[in-house]
């Protein structure tokens, strides 16, 4: 058995940003991460071109700024190199291939149980909490939809987590399922490569230009009111792109900033999918009603071949899998029950951070609340 004050469960963005800031506090900690390295999501679950979408001063972590000569959007080999930097600076030793198994709060001793198993060593460890920190993120599984027929798809079927380039994929017919940014960036990375690409989009959406989405975090931070900011976005966004609704694209009543503040739902941003689409180069499809070998079936009556299908579905929480008694903080999704910014603090020295859909602005602001909270327990405990 270990006793530790703070038990981390992630060493994501999120995970990291906490320990920087008990570090910065001198609060010991413990944690522990289930891949074999930080950032794991970062490192092997992206694409090969992905670029931050927002400008990097929205996407710091706490008390380590980027280099001078980091572009506006980072690349993610530029931001895992960040990363590195930031575990070496603050001496952040994670405790890697580690995965929790079960977790509960005990009454009689006030604190966190939690069983994890190295997966190097294959034995079990028991740690015991004052305070436990679920930093395990928004995105720990990714979701790929039922669909009849799909089982019988002869085809590759992939998640955008594993997807890499178009490389892999010359010759041949894909069908991208979501129009998030990673559905419609991978949608471009095929087509502008002569791969045959549709994608199919089922819900409306905003797609702005990083320059816009830029503009309004800025006009927002000088505190204009949200719906007047987003009333100059879509007036711009409508002058760079015309009317979308031609090809398959509508806009959703709700702004973008107050679409993302009320449903997390990102604008998309633009990297050159609209011009191939308008170009007819990337084929807009609704939704799919079947699957029948490798032909796809939509519910307005089409039918289409494809050799691929890559599922841009996005991602769920897997801390309700582990984590129990934890109720005050998580819902039946693990996702928090309370609305932001009052969403990150359960009962009994329970928190979370990096699960309220803002990003790394989120992750940041997350963490420093969390610590704070933390460190007001503490000195009314005493000396640790």
């Amino acid at each position: 058995m270990e006793k530790v004050l703070v038990l981390i469960v992630g060493a994501g963005p999120s995970g990291l940003a906490v320990a920087a800031c008990l570090s910065e506090l001198s609060i010991p900690y413990c944690i522990i991460e289930r891949e074999d390295c930080s950032a794991s999501l970062w490192r092997k679950r992206t694409y090969d071109r992905l670029k931050l979408h927002l400008a990097k001063e929205f996407c710091e972590l706490p008390h380590m700024s980027y280099p001078r000569d980091t572009p506006t959007y980072i690349p993610k080999e530029e931001f895992v190199r960040y990363v590195d930097a930031y575990v070496d600076h603050f001496n952040i030793f994670p405790k890697y291939s580690t995965s929790v198994e079960s977790c509960k709060y005990d009454e009689v001793s006030n604190c966190w149980d939690v069983m994890a198993h190295d997966k190097v060593t294959d034995l079990e460890i028991e740690y015991t909490a004052r305070f436990l920190v679920v930093a395990t993120g928004e995105n720990s599984e990714g979701i790929i939809p039922e669909i009849p027929g799909l089982h019988d798809f002869p085809g590759e079927v992939i998640h955008s987590s594993s997807y890499k380039s178009w490389n892999n994929y010359i010759g041949k017919g894909v069908l991208v399922v979501g129009c998030g940014n990673s559905g419609m960036e991978i949608a471009y990375d095929l087509a502008s490569h002569g791969v045959e690409t549709s994608v199919v989009i089922r819900s409306p959406l905003h797609i702005m230009t990083k320059g816009l989405i830029n503009l309004g975090m800025k006009l927002f931070n000088w505190r204009l009111p949200m719906k007047f900011v987003d009333f100059i976005l879509v007036t711009f966004a409508n002058i760079r792109f015309g009317d979308l609704s031609k090809y398959g694209i509508v806009r959703p009543n709700m702004g973008p900033l107050l679409l993302k503040a009320k449903t997390g739902r990102s604008a998309v941003i633009d990297v050159g999918t609209v011009e191939l689409i308008k170009k007819g180069f990337i084929k807009v499809l609704g939704p799919i009603s079947r699957i029948r070998g490798n032909s796809v079936e939509f519910e307005d009556g089409k039918e289409c071949s494809y050799d691929s299908i890559v599922f841009a579905t996005g991602y769920k929480s897997t801390a309700n899998k582990w984590l129990k008694n934890g109720e005050s903080m998580l819902n039946n999704n693990g996702m928090p029950k309370r609305e932001f910014p009052h969403h990150w603090k359960g009962e009994n020295g329970l928190y979370c951070v990096g699960l309220a859909m803002k990003g790394l602005a989120g992750i940041s602001r997350d963490a420093k609340s969390v610590v704070a909270d933390i460190k007001s327990v503490v000195d009314s405990m005493g000396p640790f």
